[in-house]
């Protein structure tokens, strides 16, 4: 796992995975070499078929201190990705998600440590801040976490600011808000309702809402995800920070509904079943510590997203790169 003088290299946890992959692609046409880990839970293999010879893949279980050692060494950066990302499977399996997604990142962050790797860009969520009334959400606001997956992620950003603080080593969390786009799972039990909604629309089949569908969320394309992790990776001064991800719109899951319907041509109607546990009713971002810290700007709104997720379903091609 050397590397040649001068290269760049990455770690991308979780790099076979819904973001993950579509960040390794972006980093590859970059010029970086990138090691990609993964434990194919829920990431596949045909995600990295873009990024060529450019990926290294390495499978592991982020949870394994030695094979995290191993992938460390030789990277400048680290792009930790991996996760359950999932609140329901939290409620429901809390121990083991707080292995993946709170004890790993811990892991993560030792083996970076251990290595001299220069920074650790985290994936935190916007979960952190739960159900808070308080509109938009600032980073500067006192969690409140409503689920596992919630407090879990609020453990790692901690954690990051801990080692940044404490060992020098260099961290960035980057709260993301609702991301969507191509190779985002619509088969998982647990998938999120973009995909979910698109799928259903697709087959011509009732899209299912939980709750009564005017819970909002503030939805974020997958490229600008991307953008955010590339940033976050170089921009000085910006260590420690907890930052927010978003694309700037806040709106109803009732809306996307109506969106995706009409950019697919379905007539369909949804059927609306109980309000999940742990699920926030409304959320939506500030983008200022964003623009300060990274000179981050979304750059797709979210009719184009929607449709560029539609076209990467509607022809099977999720696995496609990144608009």
């Amino acid at each position: 796992m050397s590397r040649r003088a001068g290269e760049r290299l990455a770690l991308v946890t979780g790099g076979a995975g819904f973001i993950g992959s579509h960040l390794v692609d972006r980093l590859a046409r970059e010029g970086w070499r990138v090691r990609v880990l993964d434990d194919f839970s829920s990431g596949r293999e045909g995600n990295l078929a873009a990024a060529g010879e450019a990926a290294e893949l390495v499978r592991g279980d982020v949870c394994d201190a030695a094979v995290l050692d191993r992938c460390a060494r030789g990277a400048e950066v680290i792009f930790h990705q991996a996760a359950v990302a999932s609140v329901p499977r939290s409620v429901a399996e809390p121990v083991r998600t707080h292995e993946v997604n709170a004890t790993g990142t811990l892991l993560v962050l030792e083996a970076a440590r251990r290595a001299g790797v220069r920074r650790v860009v985290f994936a935190a969520s916007s979960a952190a801040y739960g159900d808070s009334p308080e509109l938009p959400k600032v980073e500067t606001m006192p969690p409140l976490p409503l689920s596992p997956y919630a407090l879990q992620k609020w453990m790692g950003e901690t954690y990051c600011g801990l080692y940044a603080g404490l060992y020098g080593l260099e961290t960035v969390a980057l709260r993301y808000f609702n991301v969507f786009g191509p190779r985002q799972d619509p088969k998982s039990e647990y998938a999120a309702v973009v995909p979910r909604f698109v799928t259903a629309c697709l087959a011509g089949e009732a899209p299912v809402v939980y709750g009564d569908g005017e819970q909002t969320r503030d939805f974020t394309y997958v490229a600008d995800a991307v953008q955010a992790n590339v940033l976050a990776a170089d921009v000085p001064g910006a260590s420690g920070a907890v930052v927010n991800v978003a694309g700037g719109r806040r709106v109803s899951l009732n809306e996307i509904l109506t969106l995706v319907a009409e950019l697919t041509g379905a007539a369909v109607r949804p059927r609306y079943e109980a309000a999940r546990a742990g699920d926030v009713r409304d959320s939506v971002a500030d983008h200022a510590r964003a623009r300060a810290v990274l000179g981050f700007e979304p750059a797709v709104d979210l009719r184009e997203g929607l449709r560029r997720t539609i076209e990467s379903f509607r022809h099977g091609r999720p696995g496609r790169a990144t608009p």
